[in-house]
């Protein structure tokens, strides 16, 4: 069930992913929801047994580590509250099959600060309700597994009855139709019937790369002489909506990637680009990748830790064993950040570890987890700075060891902001509350491009059109980048404000930069202007303002 659950959501991610209210080039919650979804059936995998209590606690685990997002949260969530409900059962009945997905509601809303009706969590808790009832009653999985299906489909289909932007949209949830997805192939298992367009029909990297191509010169090199340490290996689903933007060139893909590292190899298949290449910057291939399209497969290596494994470096390990003795520090800062520009700028303020993550590749717990060892400090502050990852963060925080706060900055500007408030000689509640502040104080704004016709509380929206959007909330479009941009930061600045910081993406040229701040300077003369290369994919101007 699990592995079909999963397989039946791969392919569907990219629909899940169009359903998100926002037309921006980032929706990824069939993305999350589908990378979270994996990590579990990867752990099923690897723990087959006939124990199903067993099975379900390692279900959980890989949901938990591999949670993407909001909705990769909340739906490991569900499983996790469904798996301590039979953990300890060899075999379960249809009442304890249905018991165990009302355990998954409770433990999921004990999560959710605020639940919103007409998500995910509405989807999830009447479906567990309708389950219960009919258990009841039947004696048949399979059966029970109907009903709950039946009722996540008809509540879903209400949605937009129940969270009025849907409706304005006219879309259902994404996280609830993901949901869906994932008990179709539950169903359709029991059933003994297979789902449509399997997505293990699609080749493998390992078709394309013999494992020998990483050990070949292992004896010859040093751990510390490898240049480019992380093996990544992607496949991307081309997607006929990005191409009119970014046209697709077999040759000039190839080309643009060289510059992220070396062992590069490019294969094109009908619809299909498959990647290979050993890179420092992987989070900077993953956002070229999904300029094309969609992101189906994803693997990151750390060779220089495989390395270590295989040739047995009496250097390496002294290294480590340092690392795990040394003292701790007193404070660390995790932060994440997508766009090599943006990295450096926290780490140029503060900021001890920078995960390479954000609008269009959220980390997951474990990602961040292991950011949090690398560290190695007593108290450590998060800072997520994309409002899709601050849950991931807090799960983080909660597996994690010793005094850790996240700062839960929704945007770049915010976090920057926190992290100048930190202050090394204050106590931690000291540092929580000042940083807590410092997000109050920042107005965030960014420019990007739609990515589908809309209408979003009465503002009309064409494809490819540039918008504006301020604090969250979409307020100019135009098909003209500089005229969105200017409108924008009209709307953003008062009379109160004293600077404002522009950080500019990988789209941007230095000509629109240079006009923008020569509208600042000629409109706001009283404004300070801040300019910073953040190198970020999709958006074209971040914008901070005090």
């Amino acid at each position: 069930m699990v592995i079909q659950g999963a397989n039946h959501l791969a392919t569907n991610a990219q629909v899940v992913d169009a359903l998100n209210v926002f037309p921006v080039p980032d929706g990824d919650t069939g993305t999350n929801m589908n990378l979270t979804m994996t990590s579990g059936a990867q752990e099923v995998k690897s723990h087959i047994q006939d124990h199903i209590g067993a099975l379900s606690v390692s279900f959980a685990k890989g949901l938990l580590m591999g949670a993407r997002g909001n909705s990769g949260v909340i739906l490991s969530q569900l499983f996790r509250g469904f798996s301590k409900s039979i953990e300890n059962k060899a075999a379960i009945t249809s009442t304890e099959f249905a018991d165990a997905f009302q355990a998954g509601i409770e433990s999921a809303f004990k999560a959710i600060m605020k639940p919103v009706e007409g998500t995910i969590l509405t989807v999830a808790r009447e479906a567990a309700k309708k389950g219960v009832q009919v258990a009841r009653k039947e004696k048949d999985i399979t059966v029970v597994m109907e009903a709950i299906l039946l009722e996540a489909q008809k509540t879903l289909n209400r949605t937009p009855e129940m969270l009025p932007v849907l409706k304005e949209v006219g879309v259902v949830d994404s996280g609830g139709q993901g949901l869906v997805f994932i008990y179709e192939g539950f169903l359709a298992e029991l059933k003994g019937e297979e789902l449509p367009d399997n997505p293990t029909a699609i080749p493998t990297m390992n078709e394309l790369v013999s494992a020998e191509h990483h050990k070949h010169a292992q004896s010859f090199m040093n751990t510390a002489d490898i240049k480019f340490g992380y093996c990544t290996e992607i496949m991307v689903r081309l997607e006929e909506e990005k191409l009119t933007k970014h046209p697709f060139s077999e040759e000039q893909f190839r080309q643009d990637l060289s510059q992220y590292g070396d062992s590069l190899l490019v294969i094109a298949d009908d619809d299909i680009v498959k990647v290979h290449v050993h890179s420092e910057q992987p989070g900077a291939v993953l956002s070229y990748g999904q300029q094309y399209g969609s992101l189906i497969k994803i693997k990151i290596e750390n060779m220089r830790e495989q390395h270590s494994s295989i040739v047995g470096s009496e250097t390496q390990h002294e290294l480590v064993m340092e690392k795990k003795t040394r003292e701790k520090k007193s404070y660390g800062i995790v932060a994440i950040a997508m766009g090599e520009g943006i990295a450096e700028l926290f780490r140029s303020i503060g900021a001890d570890a920078v995960i390479e993550g954000g609008q269009t590749m959220n980390p997951s717990t474990e990602d961040i987890l292991n950011a949090i060892k690398e560290v190695n400090a007593e108290k450590i502050m998060i800072l997520p700075n994309n409002k899709n990852i601050v849950m991931a963060s807090e799960q983080a925080a909660e597996m994690a060891d010793g005094e850790i706060v996240v700062i839960p900055s929704k945007t770049v500007p915010q976090g920057m902001a926190a992290l100048l408030a930190f202050n090394p000689s204050a106590t931690l509640e000291k540092n929580k509350q000042a940083m807590f502040a410092a997000l109050q104080h920042v107005k965030s704004g960014q420019v990007t491009y739609a990515v589908r016709d809309t209408n979003i509380e009465g503002i009309a929206i064409n494809k490819d059109d540039y918008m504006g959007i301020f604090e969250g909330k979409i307020v100019e479009t135009s098909s003209d980048l500089l005229t969105a941009s200017k409108q924008l930061i009209d709307k953003m600045i008062d009379e109160d404000d004293e600077i404002i910081t522009i950080i500019y993406g990988q789209d941007a040229t230095s000509e629109q930069v240079d006009e923008l701040v020569t509208y600042i300077e000629q409109e706001y003369d009283e404004i300070e202007v801040e300019v910073h290369s953040g190198k970020q994919p999709l958006y074209s101007f971040i914008f901070a303002i005090e």
